[in-house]
């Protein structure tokens, strides 16, 4: 079980990153509905580094709001690698910030298949220096643990990414 303290101190670390290296990042959330946005803005002073937060829970959404191409939603779908990569590029040239981190998953309890099972979330992180990268994760759990798994996972990548920049 993820308990809040590990996200609350890995989201403190990350806001202390993107102050010591004036940073702005962007969200785009699809299976953790705004998660990802609401704990960075519990804290106080985020608001210098943290500029747009897109809900794009639809897939139109994701088209409309980021510029998903349709295309590649109908060959590899909402949930895949190329879909975070494309909402992470998106994120990014919609809202001019430095960094960004996009999610798109099966949180369950339904709607999973064999080749895509509850659990299955792909995060997407792109910054101004590198191309886009997905990353590929498979979490245990309820409904609420995926998310709080896929939270925690995105603020590490996130991190990681800038201390790799600049």
């Amino acid at each position: 079980m993820i308990y809040m303290t590990e996200i609350k101190n890995l989201s403190s670390r990350l806001y202390e990153l993107l102050k010591e290296k004036k940073l702005m990042i962007s969200t785009a959330e699809s299976c953790t509905g705004g998660l990802i946005g609401k704990t960075l803005t519990d804290i106080s002073g985020i608001s210098a580094h943290y500029g747009y937060g897109f809900i794009t829970y639809s897939n139109e959404a994701k088209q409309n709001l980021l510029g998903v191409k349709k295309e590649t939603l109908a060959s590899f779908g909402a949930v895949s690698a190329e879909t975070v990569k494309e909402m992470a590029t998106g994120a990014l040239l919609k809202s001019g910030s430095d960094i960004s981190v996009s999610v798109s998953g099966i949180a369950g309890p339904g709607g999973g298949s064999e080749e895509k099972p509850v659990g299955l979330v792909y995060i997407g992180i792109k910054s101004k220096d590198n191309d886009a990268k997905s990353h590929r994760f498979i979490f245990a759990g309820t409904r609420e643990e995926v998310r709080l798994e896929t939270v925690k996972k995105a603020i590490e990548l996130v991190i990681e990414e800038i201390e790799n920049i600049r």
